[in-house]
C-alpha cells in the first residue's frame, strides 16, 4: 500500500471477530514456517487472560500487523527456557497478573504494510503497557532469519556482532535494535521449525527505567526534586548565636517554599573569624574548627524542625592534630553522613596547612542518590564520574572564590560535570567582604543550578541562577525522570557510549 493511499491508522485491541483476518495475516508474514498461526481456541484464550496484551493495527479498517504478550513471574525461565515453555505448551497458563516481565508472544507486519513504521508503534505501546503495569522489562526470543546464509561460517554470536555493525543485514534483529532491545543472551532450540535462525534465537530485552520494586515499606518515590540554594552576605556577627540565627532564617525560607534540600556555601561560618584576628592565621582557623560540633548538632535540629536536608557546605575540622575541611548532609529523619574535601587549594595548604580528606561516597536521600563535591573538586572530572558510577542524581557544590576568576573555574567545571553525568549540578557560594579577616577579605559568587544540555533540558544547561554578588536564597525544581529519559533515549548518551573498552575509571 502506497502512503497517500492512508485514510486512517488506528491501534485496537484484538478481538475475536479479527480471527480470520488475523489467520490470514499470520500464514503471509512466516510463509517460510509450517502452521506458523496460532489456532481460534488460542487467540480466544490469549485475549481471556491479558486483553491489554493483545494489540493489533489497522490501515483503512484492513489488519496490518499485531502484537501478542503475556505476563510471566520471570524467575521462573531467566536461566533457560523455550518458547514452547514460555507458552506453558501453548496454553499460556504461565501467564500471572501478579508477574513482572511483559513477554512477546509474537508481532509481525502484514507483508503488504511493511516500510511504513508500523512495528514501532506495537514496540511503543509495548514500552508504555510495560510502564503503566510497573513491569520490570520486555523480554522475548528473537529470531535471526538470515543466520542461516552465514551458519556455517560464523558463529551466532558473531553474526550479532557484525549486525550491530551493520557488516549484515538482518531485518529482525536491525529492528529489534534500533528499537531499543538488546540482546542478553543466545538460545538453541528456542522455536520449533524455525529453520532460517538455524534453530537459534536471541533473548532480547527492554528494561524499564521507571519500574519500582514491590516494597512493604511505605515511601513516596519522589521524581520532581526541590532545591534550596542560599547565596550567603559575608556579615560580622557577635558570635555563634547570631550566625545560627541567620542560617535559621534562610533554612525557614526555602523550607517555607517546600524545598527538599537546603546548600549552603563553602566556609559560610568564617565570620566568626573575626574575633581571632590577635592570632596567626593557621592558628584563627584552628581556633574557628572549635564551633563545627554544635554548629552541625544544630543543622541536625533545623533539618528536623523545618523538614528539610540540609547540605551544611563547610566548615574547618580538627581530627587528631590534622585540619580538614570538612561538610555534613543533615537528612530530615535525623540521620547524618560527612563529606570531605579531597584537594585543598595551594592556598589553603600553604597559609592554613589544610590536609585533602580521603573518603568519596554517595548518598542516599528520600529524593534519591546525590553526591557532594567542596569547591576545588569539582575541578577533577574523575571524582563526579565515580560518583555517576554509584547512580547520582543531583551533585551539590558549596564553593567560595575570593575572584571572578576563581569562580569561573568552579562555575565552568560543575556544568561540564553535568552534561558528562547526566546529572543535575547545584553551586553556591558567598558573596560581599570580610576585612577583619585574614584570608578572607573578599568574595565573588553567583550560585546556579545546571542541567544536562538536551531536548528534555533547558538549551543552554541553566535550570537557574541567581543574581551576582547578591544576598539571596534561589529556588528550582529538577525532575530525575528526565535524566533516566536521557540516559536511555538522549541525542548523545555520555555515559552509556564510554568506551569503557579502552579506559577504565575506579576508586582504590
Amino acid at each position: 500500500m502506497k502512503v497517500e493511499e492512508i485514510e486512517n491508522i488506528e491501534l485496537e485491541y484484538l478481538n475475536l471477530s479479527d480471527y480470520k483476518e488475523l489467520k490470514a495475516a499470520m500464514v503471509s508474514s512466516y510463509l517460510n514456517m509450517h502452521d506458523a498461526f496460532w489456532t481460534e481456541k488460542e487467540i480466544d484464550r490469549l485475549i481471556k487472560k491479558f486483553p491489554e496484551g493483545q494489540v493489533v493495527i489497522k490501515i483503512n479498517g484492513k489488519l496490518a500487523g499485531c502484537a501478542l504478550s503475556i505476563i510471566v513471574d520471570y524467575a521462573k525461565f531467566e536461566t533457560s527456557h523455550t518458547y514452547k515453555k514460555v507458552t506453558g505448551n501453548y496454553t499460556f497458563n504461565t501467564h500471572s497478573d501478579d508477574g513482572n516481565v511483559l513477554y512477546g508472544i509474537d508481532v509481525f507486519i502484514v507483508p503488504g504494510f511493511r516500510g511504513m513504521r508500523l512495528g514501532r508503534r506495537l514496540y511503543d505501546y509495548r514500552k508504555e503497557l510495560c510502564e503503566k503495569l510497573n513491569l520490570r522489562s520486555i523480554v522475548f526470543g528473537g529470531r535471526m532469519p538470515n543466520f542461516h546464509k552465514y551458519a556455517n561460517e560464523l558463529t551466532p554470536k558473531q553474526y550479532i556482532e557484525k549486525v550491530r555493525h551493520k557488516e549484515i543485514e538482518d531485518p529482525v534483529l536491525n529492528f529489534q535494535i534500533s528499537n531499543d532491545f538488546h540482546p542478553s543472551k543466545v538460545m538453541k532450540g528456542y522455536l520449533e521449525g524455525d529453520k532460517d535462525s538455524n534453530d537459534f534465537a536471541i533473548l532480547m530485552e527492554w528494561d524499564n527505567i521507571y519500574y519500582q520494586k514491590p516494597s512493604e515499606a511505605v515511601s513516596v518515590n519522589k521524581t520532581i526534586v526541590r532545591l534550596g540554594l542560599i547565596q550567603w552576605q559575608m556579615r560580622p556577627y557577635k558570635d555563634i548565636e547570631e550566625l545560627l540565627q541567620q542560617a535559621e532564617y534562610f533554612i525557614d525560607a526555602v523550607s517555607g517554599y517546600r524545598s527538599d534540600f537546603a546548600l549552603f556555601p563553602e566556609f559560610f561560618n568564617a565570620p566568626l573569624m573575626a574575633g581571632n584576628n590577635h592570632m596567626s592565621t593557621p592558628d584563627a582557623i584552628r581556633e574557628l574548627a572549635k564551633h563545627t560540633e554544635v554548629l552541625v548538632q544544630k543543622f541536625s535540629e533545623f533539618s528536623i524542625t523545618y523538614n528539610i536536608n540540609i547540605i551544611t557546605g563547610s566548615m574547618p575540622e580538627v581530627i587528631d592534630g590534622r585540619l580538614y575541611n570538612v561538610g555534613y548532609l543533615c537528612r530530615r529523619d535525623g540521620t547524618m553522613e560527612r563529606y570531605e574535601k579531597l584537594h585543598v587549594t595551594p592556598d589553603e595548604a600553604k597559609v592554613w596547612g589544610m590536609q585533602g580528606g580521603t573518603k568519596l561516597q554517595a548518598f542516599d536521600t528520600d529524593c534519591g542518590k546525590i553526591g557532594v563535591l567542596i569547591c576545588y573538586d569539582v575541578e577533577f572530572p574523575e571524582l563526579p564520574r565515580l560518583l555517576a558510577k554509584e547512580g547520582v542524581d543531583i551533585l551539590f557544590v558549596p564553593f567560595l572564590t575570593d575572584t571572578q576568576n576563581g569562580y569561573s573555574r568552579v562555575r565552568n567545571c560543575a556544568q561540564a560535570r553535568a552534561i558528562e553525568n547526566e546529572c543535575y549540578v547545584a553551586i553556591a557560594g558567598s558573596v560581599g567582604n570580610l576585612p577583619n579577616v585574614q584570608n578572607m577579605d573578599i568574595q565573588f559568587a553567583q550560585s546556579m543550578v545546571f542541567t544536562p544540555c538536551d531536548f528534555s533540558f533547558p538549551t543552554n544547561g541553566i535550570k537557574a541562577e541567581a543574581t551576582p554578588n547578591t544576598e539571596m536564597i534561589l529556588i528550582a525544581n529538577v525532575d530525575i525522570s528526565l535524566l533516566r529519559e536521557l540516559n536511555q533515549f538522549g541525542a548523545v548518551r555520555n555515559l552509556r557510549d564510554r568506551r569503557t573498552d579502552i579506559f577504565e575509571l575506579r576508586k582504590k
